[in-house]
């Protein structure tokens, strides 16, 4: 098991990542993608919502700011602790707690909704985490799970050059490079040994989905033109976000 590898990793991220959410905050990043989030969901405000891998808050924070019961969950201590930070006045409104993503400790059919961002690629056994997901949604629940081929770089020719070419760029336009910033061999020692780093997404997110027997499962690759912001959609213009979603029953 790698996950205490990862957990280590991710506390050494976790200052520096809670400023990118920080950043996403004060800039208004945080209304573009409420509004693309609540085009899925149910009109109603009683919503009880799981933000899973919540990693520095941010879901979290704008859905509770929403009036919605926000349950927020991350495997690494750190990460909660900068959510809480970040959260401010609004920690006190949403539930925290530390779990794994691909064991989840709650009850069956217990949310309405199930959301994530840039987790999935990063989990050792992604397919028992879309079961967990699926198993605490109420029948009729959404899933909406936003992530990108992080990493297939690793493993392909073609998006080696192609994730190059987006260094190139980001360094003839003088922004910050979202990748080089980062401890990189760290990082690509884990996506070298999780499996979704191997894997052409979302395909694999619809069928496993499929075999979990959600109804209405599909993907939407061009959200990123949505919800990215410039520097964005330069620094990851060869790994376009995308989003899977899903209802259970």
């Amino acid at each position: 098991m790698i996950l205490s590898q990862i957990e280590r990793y991710w506390t050494g991220r976790a200052e520096g990542y809670s400023e990118v959410n920080r950043h996403e905050l004060a800039t208004g990043q945080d209304r573009v993608w409420y509004r693309e989030i609540a085009r899925h969901l149910p009109r109603r405000k009683d919503l009880k919502i799981l933000d899973v891998g919540t990693g520095p808050g941010f879901f979290a924070i704008l859905l509770a700011r929403e009036g919605y019961e926000v349950t927020a969950v991350d495997y690494t201590e750190a990460m909660l602790d900068q959510a809480r930070k970040n959260a401010g006045a609004m920690a006190e409104k949403i539930r925290f707690l530390r779990m794994d993503a691909q064991h989840l400790d709650f009850p069956d059919h217990t949310f309405d909704v199930v959301i994530s961002r840039n987790l999935t690629w990063n989990l050792e056994q992604p397919e028992v985490a879309y079961g967990e997901w699926m198993r605490v949604l109420k029948e009729g629940g959404q899933l909406l799970n936003f992530d990108a081929n992080w990493y297939h770089h690793l493993f392909d020719e073609e998006k080696r050059r192609a994730y190059e070419q987006d260094r190139r760029a980001v360094e003839a336009l003088s922004l910050d490079d979202h990748y080089t910033c980062t401890d990189i061999d760290a990082m690509e020692d884990i996506a070298r040994k999780v499996p979704m780093s191997r894997t052409m997404r979302p395909a694999w997110d619809l069928e496993m989905l499929r075999a979990f027997r959600a109804k209405l499962v599909r993907a939407d690759e061009r959200v990123w033109e949505r919800v990215w912001d410039p520097e964005e959609k330069v620094n990851y213009a060869s790994t376009p976000m995308f989003l899977v979603s899903a209802v259970k029953g």
